[in-house]
C-alpha cells in the first residue's frame, strides 16, 4: 500500500497496490501491521460499518465525544462520494481545518480519519455504497453534527445542491461546537 499525506498530517490517503489482468483485480483491502506502521500506532476496529446512497445525499459532519470518540477508515466500493474529515480536536494546530478526498469504485482509496475529526461525505454517483471501520461503538449519547455548509469551515463541496437527513438539518455551526 501506498500512504499519502494530507494537508493534516493526521489524515492520511491510503492507496491499495492493486494486481490486474483481464479477468480482473485483486488487493488487500486491510493488513493491520502494515496500517498500524502508516499511520504510527496501534488500532482496534471494533465495528464496520455499510450505507447506500442516492445521488446528491449528504451524510455528515458527523462526530462522537470522548470517551466514544471513533477513528474511521472509509472507502466507496460502489459509486463515487467527496469525503470530508474536519479536526475538531480544540488543542490541535490544525483545528477548525478539512481535507476532502474524491473516494470512487474505480480509484479504490481509503481515507483514515483518526478519532477527534468530524466526518461527512456526498454521494456523486447515481448510487454509492461506503464501508467504514470504526475505533468505537456507535453511542447515540455521545454523537452530534456540525452543519455541512458552515460559513466558518469554508468546505468546497463539489455541489451544492444535497438532500439531508432530518439529523443533518438540525446540525449545530461550528461556532457553537468551538
Amino acid at each position: 500500500m501506498n500512504i499519502i499525506d494530507t494537508k493534516i498530517p493526521d489524515v492520511k490517503i491510503i492507496e491499495p497496490k492493486l494486481f490486474g489482468d483481464e479477468r480482473g483485480f485483486f488487493f488487500e483491502s486491510f493488513n493491520q501491521q502494515q496500517f498500524e506502521a502508516a499511520i504510527g500506532y496501534p488500532v482496534n476496529f471494533v465495528q464496520d460499518n455499510h450505507s447506500k446512497s442516492s445521488k446528491g445525499v449528504l451524510r455528515g459532519l458527523h462526530y462522537q465525544l470522548a470517551p466514544h470518540a471513533q477513528g474511521k477508515l472509509v472507502r466507496c466500493v460502489v459509486g463515487e462520494v467527496f469525503d470530508v474529515a474536519v479536526d475538531i480536536r480544540k488543542s490541535s494546530s490544525t483545528f477548525g481545518q478539512w481535507v476532502g478526498v474524491h473516494l470512487s469504485a474505480e480509484n479504490k482509496l481509503q481515507l483514515w480519519i483518526p478519532e477527534g475529526f468530524a466526518h461527512g461525505f456526498v454521494t456523486l454517483s447515481d448510487t454509492a455504497e461506503f464501508l467504514y471501520k470504526t475505533t468505537n461503538f456507535y453511542n447515540k449519547e455521545s454523537e452530534s453534527a456540525i452543519f455541512w455548509n458552515d460559513d466558518d469551515l469554508r468546505i468546497q463541496w463539489p455541489i451544492k445542491d444535497v438532500l439531508l437527513s432530518e439529523k443533518d438539518l438540525l446540525a449545530q455551526t461550528f461556532s457553537m461546537f468551538n
